[in-house]
């Protein structure tokens, strides 16, 4: 990445001011539709309630295919000072509060560790009353990816191994805590818990392996360069 290295930490900071403007609406609208999702998946509404809202629905989502396209880390691709990291941030498919697909998970950087915390509803269920695996595993990778950044050389998932203790229940604050166990050359290994009332319900091992935040400017521009032929 051209310009100073790109510093983890100072972004996250900036990324948790308070939202105002575009930013914020945002948020607004993604918290929104999660509450949609929310409902939608456990709620016996009539059908023609269920019509009325798809109708609604439909033309919004007309409204907005007529904006341009833009991706979330447009900015996170420009240099360290320039680039927009709320952005990159807000879009996470887990932790971002602009993504009605994510939870969120709520994420602080506490010295040398990364804590995060979470709820899930109804919409993330797989045994009844439980999270699905799956969404263990994903949120697992999103956190240790967090963790590793830490290290000012991010890189990719190589492998994550998770290990699955009790199942993890819905509607519960859950505890994420990561950290870096330790470096070899570009392999970074992490490690991860999240428990539930105090009980771990499952634990992960990822391997990351640095790429440089060239390679990831390059990934990027290539992404949205993409993106505009398809628009």
């Amino acid at each position: 990445m051209a310009g100073d290295t790109f510093n983890f930490e100072e972004a996250w900071v900036r990324n948790q001011q308070p939202a105002t403007g575009r930013r914020a609406e945002a948020h607004r609208i993604a918290a929104a539709m999660r509450r949609v999702i929310d409902h939608l998946v456990q709620v016996a509404a009539p059908e023609e309630s269920l019509r009325a809202a798809a109708e609604a629905l439909e033309k919004y989502a007309e409204r907005l295919a007529q904006y341009p396209v833009s991706r979330a880390y447009e900015g996170f691709a420009e240099t360290a000072n320039a680039g927009d990291t709320n952005a990159f941030f807000d879009h996470s498919p887990l932790i971002g509060l602009a993504n009605p697909l994510a939870p969120p998970i709520r994420l602080a950087v506490a010295g040398d560790k990364v804590i995060g915390h979470a709820n899930f509803g109804v919409a993330y269920e797989g045994p009844p009353g439980y999270v699905h695996g799956g969404i263990i595993a994903a949120a697992f990778d999103e956190v240790l990816g967090m963790a590793q950044s830490l290290t000012g050389n991010p890189g990719m998932t190589g492998t994550l191994s998770i290990r699955y203790r009790k199942p993890t229940p819905l509607l519960t604050e859950l505890v994420f805590e990561a950290r870096v166990t330790k470096t070899e050359g570009r392999k970074i290994f992490t490690h991860c818990t999240v428990s539930a009332n105090g009980v771990v319900t499952a634990e992960a091992e990822g391997l990351f392996i640095a790429v440089g935040h060239e390679r990831f400017q390059q990934m990027a521009e290539a992404s949205l360069e993409a993106a505009k032929k398809d628009s």
